[in-house]
């Protein structure tokens, strides 16, 4: 069977389905859920997997609303396809992850209608907590990424584009614990922690002016005392931390580290410095396999923005970073609302949930199944992206050594862009 019929079965199985999927948007996308406690989402997109005799394992890779199936022939090329069903606080899914849960539904279904004729073996995964704790990267840490050629998935966002600009970024949590007294009659009996909060809070302000143009440092005071008549005796900052890669990553928060701890010993009081588990790593995109993405989108109707047409540092960070230093892989982004609606705006949930959203729900699951099929069918492709991704695999194991701290917190860090 030629590879374009393949891929015209693949995109009339999405249409024959497209009820369904939409269904499936729409349901996760009324109720929203955290990162780590997307128990409705996961149920949903495992008992529609199960609905087509599809294997599946709930709870997977140590993470109980994760999920994993696998199929297709031994042997072959093996590809896996990704879906994200995690929301943000207050503001519900204004990053569209009902948009991504149902592409790599829409996808994996459509390829495992195949049957036989599958070229190649995909590994479906559901892999939450994207906004917040990392998701991805814990899953890795468990063997979630392990003996595959491909990764991909899809983003939603204003415009399209064949890849996202992703930088590194780390968050820290700084409590000071000092000495309450009051502040008129006995200051001196006080150690105040919001001077050592805000001591730091400047140190980091004077460090932005000595740091490259590709990093990024800013924080909020999230506790500031009780009282203005009380000396305050614990006080607490939330700061993110972003660089270009993971090694200048890893430097600029050790000078943050530094600055953290100046504001505890110009103060006599003590901090507890909490770095997240997880830091989410660039985005090393594969660009044979993001060409063949394109074409693919383009033979539906998409037609994509240049990526140099961009403003100069327009930047996001995802746990996908994470996955493309291991394996070559695809984040493109799919038009679901008009350029000027930008993601995590509530604004965006709206739309994520409308005509435009479903739209990009078909398109995306079409675009991602024939890609899987391309690269599946296509040995020169295989080879290109390998040749690829080889060329700073070095970089990348750097890079996947830094990207997880065992002493870390589970419940710090995350994307950057969601409220706490």
């Amino acid at each position: 069977m030629s590879v374009a019929a393949l891929k015209r079965e693949v995109c009339d199985a999405i249409d024959a389905m497209a009820p369904d999927l939409i269904g499936v948007s729409h349901a996760i996308h009324a109720r929203p859920e955290l990162a780590f406690h997307e128990f409705e989402a996961a149920r949903l997109l495992t008992s529609k997997l199960e609905a087509a005799d599809l294997p599946v394992t709930r709870g997977a890779f140590g993470l109980p609303t994760a999920y994993a199936s696998s199929f297709g022939p031994a042997n072959t090329p093996e590809v896996a396809i990704l879906s994200e069903y995690d929301a943000l606080p207050g503001i519900g899914h204004s990053c569209g992850h009902n948009i991504i849960a149902t592409t790599g539904l829409g996808a994996s279904l459509a390829l495992a209608k195949l049957g036989a004729k599958l070229p190649g073996r995909v590994r479906y995964l559901g892999t939450p907590a994207e906004e917040r704790g990392g998701g991805k990267e814990l899953m890795a840490q468990e063997g979630a990424f392990d003996h595959l050629d491909a990764a991909m998935m899809v983003h939603p966002a204003g415009i399209d584009l064949i890849t996202m600009p992703c930088i590194c970024v780390a968050e820290v949590i700084a409590t000071y614990h000092g000495r309450s007294a009051h502040a008129s009659a006995v200051p001196h009996a006080g150690l105040n922690a919001l001077d050592a909060l805000v001591t730091a809070y400047q140190a980091i302000a004077q460090l932005r002016q000595h740091i490259k143009s590709t990093e990024r440092l800013h924080g909020i005071i999230t506790k500031g005392g009780s009282a203005p008549n009380i000396v305050p005796d614990i006080t607490e900052g939330v700061f993110y931390v972003r660089a270009a890669n993971a090694i200048e990553l890893a430097e600029l928060k050790r000078r943050v580290q530094a600055c953290f701890e100046a504001g505890a010993l110009a103060t006599g009081c003590t901090a507890d410095i909490k770095w997240g588990k997880v830091n989410f790593l660039d985005l090393k995109t594969s660009m044979p396999i993001a060409h063949s993405y394109e074409a693919n989108m383009r033979s539906i109707g998409r037609n994509f923005f240049p990526l140099d047409k961009l403003p100069s540092g327009s930047a996001g960070s995802t746990d996908m970073g994470n996955v493309s230093h291991r394996v070559p892989s695809i984040h493109p982004m799919i038009s679901c609302a008009p350029p000027n609606v930008v993601i995590h705006n509530p604004e965006f949930a709206r739309w994520a949930g409308g005509e435009t959203g479903d739209k990009a729900c078909l398109d995306g699951a079409k675009a991602l199944a024939m890609t899987a099929i391309d690269f599946m069918t296509d040995a020169d492709l295989r080879q290109s992206a390998r040749q690829e991704f080889n060329a700073s695999a070095e970089f990348s194991a750097k890079s996947i050594d830094a990207a997880f701290d065992p002493n870390g917190y589970v419940e710090i860090g995350g994307c950057g862009c969601g409220a706490h």
